[in-house]
């Protein structure tokens, strides 16, 4: 008991200050307001002080005199001391310690005189009062009470019934049916009862039982019945025994209990006459049967919802429908009474809240409001309470609203004044109605517009006090949605009013709050009632009847049916249908249209559905073979696109969904925000666009409109402006478009893990088509301010937000194009000048301003060592323009233009369109028309203005600090090549950007190596594309194609477009370019050797990559030789080699992968049906030796390289090196010799430093030389005799001159020995890739060596099919392995003359000047001395471990060919003769052009059956080549040499055999 402890301090100095402080305690707390606690507080205080007497830490004088003074205070203190007397009397009785009893029992003596005996009797022990003195013994006290209590509560006493005394009752009936509408009171009526039941001896209780059958019958009369019971009334109990009675006998069978005596039990309560916890256990049915029903209920609903959905027989149908109406009729016929029910209803009717919430209590969620008439009374009941404030801030403008009679009852629920008021008891009556709200629409639309004017009040309050409050009533209003309103509409017979009052409430919420509402009625509501449960089966039901039957055709009649059923249930109709979407998406459209009669909400309701298909965690968005996305996700982003453009719906919640997708790596959601831009704002990203799609969409908005799509897209200026609001409102346009741009390397990087390198490519191509589409979205649609306020400067772009360049770029050039417009036009209204002149100047200022800081920006974007080779203003220059700066597409304004004048002229044609239609129809075509030729002119005089701009800017473009091969490598890495691939329309501007630098003359930039580096190349650039930036780059090539292909065609064109232009300089100088030595240039026949030289390298590239198996390699290069088809292959014998490796490509992939075997046969068709257009190698280039003018050395040693030794990449993929014209010279036949000199005189060049000097005076030499050659071979052929020698020599020269037109036999034949020459090919490459190592060492190129290797093979192959007339003059022995050791044996030979031409003529198997060569590579000799002693060592070596098993055969085989040798020396003054003639030409023989299907050696079953019947005349023969090889000059001056090598030839044949035997052994 004891709350208050009292201070020790108060003891010990009891009679100091204690006194004063207790006596001054208890006044306070008798002067406490708290009914009921300033009792106990009190009793705690005395308890304390006698504890402390008891204890014996206080005297009990000084305690009494304390005890008295507190009676005074209050005059039920002795009453409340004699309660702490008891309490101690229990206690001490208690303690085993007497001397604390005996305290106790003093201190109770002391107040006898102030605490009353009676009271002490009542309160104390018997054994106590003993002992005190009050009593004489216990035990007859004891007995004494026993004695009372049996006559107070066991004895009864007679009274008369109705049927002894009905006189009396009579008068008690009369007497209470009497009219009360006079001055009668209940205190009257009562004065009467009694004297009645005085005078007849009445029963009290039968009395009280009258009063109440009165009550019952006069119901209206509830102020005077009441105040008469409670009058009458002495025990609570009694008349909750009476009333229980009364219900029980209503709770037999077939009996209905009257509301009258529900009303009159409610009354009772409300006023406190009896208890709730009383009457209760007198009403059936018990709690238990309640729960078990709504189980039972909740169990059948369930059952009835399993029967909808599944599949019945028509039979099972009809029994189960009869047992359905069996059960119904059984429930109409006996209703069950619940009595708790009913008092509930009559409870809610007078208002008493506070009762009917305790029973509601009692019972399941939501039961006792399931039934109507209790749904119904608790509306009612919220209609009062709501009704001042609804006519305040809900009430619609200009309506009155019904009037609502306040309840009499003064106990009721106030009515609420302000928000505020709503959470006393509002917002709880409504959670207690929950989904049966939808019994009142009125009541619905009521709680829904007091929602609306909260919101409002919401919005505007700022105060923070008030806005805590605010809050709450927020979180109220949303549970009232999501328990209440929802569900109550789900439960509505298809009401659209209210779906859109609703609507007006909920649009006022964010979207999150909503799709949380959302998500709850779908997933959660349709659970909690077994009325739902049926309704959501139904549902179902009906979306499939519905689903099942439409069409296209009828999608107005299921349009309304869909409406309907979607006004009460659209989670679950959406649901349903979404479903069905996903596996059938050709419902795609008619479901969109079906959806124009839904409300606001249920297209808000949409738009979560899709989300929540979309985030399904149980559906994989790939497909089982992982290498495509599921066609359920595609068809979902189909109709997101549909619907979001035709429908206005919320985009936010989309948008913020693919942002988080975006955010947590996945990338797989971006299809829909590339369908929804593509629907809504009309922007489609493709890369199968057309040539005349491509042309407009370099022009203007209009122009890309009109022309630029493969639809014609209208009416999208309402969607996307929607789109672009929604992107604003809620910031999303930046963080989307850098989400993207990092997200494309996550792809690859980070999401890629165990997924299929084509979905990783898919994935990453359709992230970047997103970006680009997005990124031009914005671009178009953005106001500038809105664009430039969002985009970032371009180093925080790239540093801070680690975005790659080419994005960073593209999002800041349409700001950089906004900027500089701004400018121009404020420099144009400050100063108003017309001229054109004047207008330029001001766009190049308004230029300057602008890119000046961008400029310095991009320098933190590289390592400073890159500006040495590339200025940061030419670096920004091409980041910042587009096509639509560079060109005007005027074909394409006309081919539009002239669409919009046939259109009008059908109209005016048409005679069955409408006056009024046609008129309209003729001005919008008009008005379109003149806005395209507007648009026109505005593009031609932006372009000339930008045109104007980059002549003033080219001379600062590029630095002359370094060569020209690595301002060249920078421009690809950095510029060109990033954004090739970005977009088709970039691929096109960097092939045209290329072109317009060369036109603008720009110093420093070498055109001929810019394109030869992008051509020569390809393999890993194409290897390294995903689908579609293979078609990108495709198209890149297409573009560089047409005009290399332009200049090819035709001298003219050449030599106004090229020729004195620094792009074509071939030999360069310190600064800059002074326009004049026409041998600086690059003739139009070079042009032409160079240009076959690419498509050489682009065929052979092509080649490689169809060979390696490689799905990637396969797939991309078919794209790109698709795309170049247009200018590629122009010559025949490479186009026939590519038919050859597709066809195989088609044979292999036909059953493995079918998506390569269909880009391998779409290619393949193509190709044959563009060969009528190819041209033999002859028509391409001139075969026959040209007219020469100076070499390019620009291809041979790199630009600006003037006394520098050629680096190691420029062997390779870094510009034309010897690489470059030994490859030209396998493709263009008799101009070997002359290229050959060319690369002697690069090579002088470099070694020298003097290069202009000594290649004129190289050139010079050789002109003569070849001069001399043709004289003494026409004299030849003039004086031709008719001995047999002179006719073979002529059918020799015959055979030579017609070998040029048989150049196509390797091809034909190659395509059928592909597999054994793949094997030897492998063989050749591992041979020379050893020599190239050797060869590195030296400072001579390894490429170059392999490729002349691989020609004199081919060749000598080639002639070994000759018949034996032509035996003579070639081996037919592959040389790929023998040449090398041939040389080896020729140098060993040699290495005894002291003429330094000897190594350098083998060196470079050519048939030079000797002054020529004696000058230039006297240097060059002891170099090649020691790599042939090196070589012949290792040969050596190589012959000896491979020849000793085969030592009886070689003799044998020696015998043979001394016997042929002997044949062939009737004609040695002739041979030597012959040889002298084709000096100049010899080496020109061996020199046919190598196409790649000729790479490897001939190996079918004839040519090897030819072979070995002849070995012994080929080995013999093979002396000879070897003799020519070493060229003629050596033999013009050492005559005695002549008679040695005859009578060695023996001895070298056989060297030549061992060393044809390992080479064979290796092949």
């Amino acid at each position: 008991m004891a709350t208050l402890i009292l201070p020790g301090e108060w003891i010990k100095n009891w009679e100091k200050s204690g006194k004063h402080e207790f006596v001054q305690l208890c006044k306070d707390l008798t002067e406490k307001t708290d009914h009921g606690s300033e009792v106990r507080d009190i009793q705690a205080a005395l308890y304390e002080l006698c504890w402390q007497v008891v204890q014996g830490n206080l005297k009990l004088d000084l305690a009494t005199c304390v005890l008295g003074e507190m009676m005074e205070l209050r005059d039920d203190m002795p009453s409340i001391l004699a309660d702490v007397f008891s309490i101690l009397d229990l206690e001490t009785s208690a303690l085993e310690e007497k001397i604390k009893r005996e305290h106790y029992t003093s201190l109770v003596g002391a107040c006898l005189f102030f605490v009353p005996e009676v009271i002490l009797k009542e309160r104390l022990d018997p054994e106590t009062l003993e002992s005190l003195g009050l009593i004489k013994q216990a035990h007859q006290f004891n007995q004494k009470i026993v004695k009372i209590k049996t006559k107070l509560f066991y004895k009864q006493q007679k009274f008369n019934l109705l049927r002894e005394e009905n006189e009396g009752y009579a008068k008690l009936i009369t007497e209470l049916g009497q009219d009360l509408s006079g001055s009668i009171t209940s205190h009257l009526v009562l004065e009467s009862i009694k004297s009645l039941i005085g005078c007849f001896n009445l029963d009290p209780n039968r009395v009280l039982d009258i009063i109440l059958e009165v009550y019952e019958s006069r119901s209206d009369q509830d102020e005077f019945f009441l105040s008469l019971i409670k009058s009458y009334m002495c025990e609570p109990l009694t008349l909750c025994h009476i009333l229980g009675f009364k219900f029980k006998f209503y709770q037999e069978p077939n009996e209905e209990t009257p509301k009258s005596l529900y009303h009159i039990a409610a009354a009772l309560l409300h006023h406190n006459l009896i208890e709730l916890e009383d009457l209760y256990v007198h009403l059936m049915p018990v709690d238990a049967t309640i729960v078990e029903e709504h189980k039972r209920d909740i169990t059948e609903a369930k059952q009835i919802a399993r029967k909808l959905v599944m599949v019945v027989l028509p039979s099972e149908k009809s029994e189960d429908k009869d047992k359905e109406k069996e059960k119904e009729e059984e429930k109409n016929d006996k209703p069950p009474d619940n009595q708790k029910l009913g008092l509930l209803e009559a409870l809610l009717r007078i208002g008493d809240w506070h009762h009917a919430q305790s029973i509601m209590d009692q019972m399941p969620s939501f039961y006792a409001t399931s039934h109507k008439a209790i749904a119904l009374a608790l509306c009612q009941l919220v209609h009062l309470t709501v009704d001042p404030l609804y006519r305040r801030s809900g009430l619609p403008k200009g309506a009155k609203g019904r009037v609502i009679h306040p309840l009499r009852n003064k106990r009721a629920p106030r009515p609420a004044e302000n928000f505020e008021d709503l959470r006393r008891d509002t917002f709880s009556m409504m959670c207690y109605l929950g989904p049966h709200l939808s019994h009142d629409a009125i009541l619905f639309a009521k709680i829904v517009r007091l929602g609306k004017g909260f919101m409002k009040e919401y919005q505007s309050e700022n105060r923070p006090d008030a806005r805590e409050k605010m809050e709450t009533l927020l979180s109220c209003f949303l549970c009232i949605a999501d328990q209440v309103l929802l569900p109550s509409l789900s439960l509505m017979e298809c009401n659209a009013c209210m779906s859109e009052e609703v609507w007006g409430l909920f649009k006022l919420f964010p979207y999150q709050h909503r799709y949380r509402l959302y998500g709850q009625w779908k997933n959660e509501t349709y659970t909690s009632h077994p009325l739902l449960v049926k309704v959501k089966a139904t549902t179902v039901e009906r979306a499939k009847y519905i689903m099942k039957r439409l069409t296209k055709e009828n999608v107005k009649q299921s349009g309304r049916q869909i409406g309907k059923l979607s006004h009460s249930n659209p989670t679950i109709l959406f649901d349903y249908m979404l479903s069905q979407i996903q596996w059938y998406d050709n419902l795609i459209v008619p479901v969109v249209d079906s959806l124009k009669y839904l409300t606001s909400l249920n297209y808000d309701v949409l738009a979560y559905c899709i989300i929540e298909a979309l985030a399904n965690p149980e559906k994989e968005k790939m497909k089982h073979d992982d290498t495509t996305i599921s066609s359920w996700l595609q068809s979902l982003a189909s109709l997101c696109g549909a619907v979001f453009r035709k429908y206005p719906i919320e985009l936010a919640g989309l948008l913020q969904y693919v942002t988080n997708q975006l955010k947590a790596g996945k990338s797989f959601d971006l299809l829909i925000l590339k369908e929804v831009v593509q629907k809504m704002a009309g922007i489609e990203i493709t890369d199968e666009m057309t040539s005349e799609q491509l042309e407009a969409m370099t022009g203007g908005e209009q122009l890309k409109a009109e022309g630029g799509y493969f639809g014609q897209i209208r009416n999208t200026k309402k969607s996307s402006q929607r789109l672009k609001d929604a992107l604003l409102d809620h910031e999303l346009a930046l963080p989307l478009c850098l989400l993207m741009a990092q997200q494309r390397n996550g792809v690859v990087f980070l999401e890629s893990g165990e997924k299929h390198l084509k979905l990783v490519g898919h994935l990453y191509d359709q992230c970047h088509d997103t970006l680009v589409q997005f990124g031009g979205f914005l671009a178009s649609n953005l106001s500038t301010e809105d664009y430039i306020k969002r985009v970032p400067s371009i180093d925080i772009l790239c540093n801070k937000f680690h975005t790659p360049h080419d994005a960073a770029f593209f999002l800041s050039r349409p700001m950089y194009a906004h900027q500089i417009l701004s400018k121009y036009d404020e420099l144009k209204k400050a100063e108003k000048g017309n001229r054109q002149q004047q207008k330029v100047h001001k766009y190049v200022a308004a230029c300057e301003t602008v890119m000046t800081p961008v400029h310095e920006a991009v320098m933190s974007l590289h390592p400073a060592r890159v500006w040495d080779d590339i200025r940061p203003q030419f670096y920004a220059t091409f980041w910042s323009l587009t096509m639509y700066d560079l060109a005007v597409p005027h074909s394409a304004y006309d081919r539009e233009v002239n669409k919009l004048k046939v259109q009008i002229k059908a109209i005016e044609d048409n005679s069955e369109i409408p006056m009024n239609k046609k008129k309209k129809e003729k001005e919008r075509c008009t008005a379109l028309q003149e806005k395209l030729q507007e648009e026109e002119k505005k593009q031609l005089e932006h372009v000339q203005r930008v045109l104007h701009r980059l002549k003033l800017e080219k001379d600062n473009w590029l630095l002359a600090k370094s060569t020209k091969n690595e301002t060249i490598t920078k421009f690809l890495q950095l510029c060109l090549f990033p954004r090739c691939i970005f977009s088709s329309i970039d691929a096109v501007y960097c092939a045209r950007f290329v072109e317009l630098v060369h036109q603008q003359k720009t110093p420093n930039f070498c055109t001929l190596l810019c394109y030869d580096r992008v051509f020569s190349a390809i393999i890993y650039t194409v290897a390294s594309c995903t689908e579609n930036e293979s078609h990108r780059y495709g198209r890149f090539l297409c573009c560089m194609l047409e005009t290399v292909t332009r200049w090819h065609s035709d001298r003219a064109i050449y030599e106004k477009e090229c020729v004195n232009y620094p792009g074509f300089l071939t030999i360069f100088r310190a600064t800059g370019f002074d326009g004049g030595n026409k041998a600086d240039q690059l003739d139009y026949e070079n042009f032409r050797h160079v240009v076959h030289k690419w498509h050489y390298m682009l065929t052979k590239a092509s080649v490689h990559c169809l060979e390696t198996g490689d799905y990637t390699h396969i797939r991309n290069i078919l794209i790109v030789l698709t795309k170049i088809l247009p200018c590629y292959p122009k010559v025949l014998n490479l186009g026939q080699a590519l038919e050859c490796r597709v066809h195989k490509i088609c044979l292999e992939e036909k059953d493995k992968r079918p998506d390569l075997y269909a880009l391998a046969m779409g290619y393949s068709g193509r190709l044959k049906s563009h060969k009528a257009h190819m041209v033999p190698e002859n028509e391409f280039h001139h075969k026959e030796q040209p007219p020469r003018s100076a070499t390019p050395a620009s291809l041979q040693n790199g630009p600006g390289s003037t006394g520098k030794p050629v680096s190691g990449t420029s062997k390779t993929d870094e510009g034309t090196s010897e690489d470059g014209d030994r490859g030209k010279d396998k493709a263009q036949g008799t101009t070997k010799p002359v290229n050959k000199a060319n690369s002697a005189a690069a090579k002088v060049t470099t070694s020298n430093g003097n290069g202009a000097l000594n290649s004129t005076k190289a050139v010079k030499e050789r002109d003569d030389k070849e001069k001399s050659g043709k004289e003494k071979k026409e004299k030849k052929e003039k004086t031709a005799g008719s001995t047999p020698e002179t006719k073979a020599e002529s059918r020799r020269e015959k055979l030579r001159d017609e070998r040029p037109g048989k150049e196509e036999r390797p091809a034909r034949e190659g395509k059928e020995k592909t597999p054994k020459a793949d094997r030897e090919k492998v063989k050749a490459e591992e041979k020379s890739s050893k020599d190239d190592k050797a060869k590195a060492g030296n400072g001579e190129p390894a490429e170059p060596s392999r490729e002349r290797d691989t020609t004199k093979e081919s060749k000598s192959k080639e002639k070994g099919e000759r018949s034996t007339v032509t035996a003579t003059i070639k081996s037919p022995i592959p040389r790929s392995e023998s040449a090398e050791s041939e040389r080896d044996h020729k140098r060993r030979k040699l290495d005894s003359h002291s003429s330094p031409s000897h190594s350098s003529s083998v060196k470079d198997n050519s048939n030079e000047p000797k002054d020529s060569t004696s000058k230039h590579h006297a240097n060059y000799n002891s170099v090649s001395r020691s790599k042939s002693r090196e070589r012949e060592t290792e040969k050596k070596e190589s012959d000896s471990t491979q020849g000793r098993s085969k030592e009886k055969k070689e003799e044998k085989e020696r015998k043979e060919r001394k016997r042929d040798h002997l044949i062939n020396e009737r004609e040695p003054s002739l041979e030597s003769k012959r040889r002298k003639d084709e000096n100049g030409t010899n080496s020109s023989k061996n020199s046919k052009s190598e196409s790649p299907s000729c790479d490897s050696p001939l190996s079918t079953e004839k040519e090897k059956t030819k072979r070995s019947k002849s070995s012994s005349k080929e080995k013999t023969d093979s002396v000879k080549p070897e003799r020519t090889s070493s060229g003629g000059k050596k033999e013009s001056r050492h005559d005695k040499e002549k008679s040695e090598k005859k009578e060695k030839r023996d001895s070298s044949g056989k060297e030549e055999k061992k060393h044809h035997k390992s080479s064979d052994k290796h092949r």
